[in-house]
């Protein structure tokens, strides 16, 4: 039985404010497990990864990031827990089980091309999309 709990932030409608007035409210005919679905799936990132990026002037597309989300339900679904993904001229190192990208390197700053505390890798085929 598995014991983990994941954090889903559900919509709610604010005392004396009705849900349609309210930005990103809840929307009709969509089910508590289909906003589950959506909520749980999500990458994330930690600050570490967000600076890092910041630092070297990436921004990802949507597309990457949909791309990166692929790589990780893959390696997610051969067991990994921690595993390097290769997107273009950028690494990541992703925690599978909280879908949490941890740090991004560009090739300019792979001065040593080593990593660490990972035990699976993806390589996306950004050709294949």
């Amino acid at each position: 039985m598995d014991k983990s709990v994941t954090k889903v932030t559900i919509p709610v409608t604010a005392p004396g404010r009705p849900a349609a007035s309210r930005p990103g409210g809840p929307r009709e005919g969509v089910t508590f497990e289909e906003v589950l679905r959506q909520e749980v799936g999500k990458l994330s990132f930690s600050a570490h990864a967000v600076r890092r990026l910041e630092a070297g002037r990436i921004h990802l597309s949507e597309e990457q990031v949909r791309q990166v989300s692929r790589a990780v339900e893959k390696a997610a679904g051969k067991g990994a827990r921690e595993s390097l993904i290769l997107l273009d001229d950028l690494a990541l190192v992703v925690s599978i089980k909280n879908r949490t990208v941890i740090t991004a390197v560009d090739r300019s700053r792979m001065k040593e091309r080593v990593f660490t505390n990972i035990d699976s890798a993806v390589i996306v085929d950004t050709k294949e999309s």
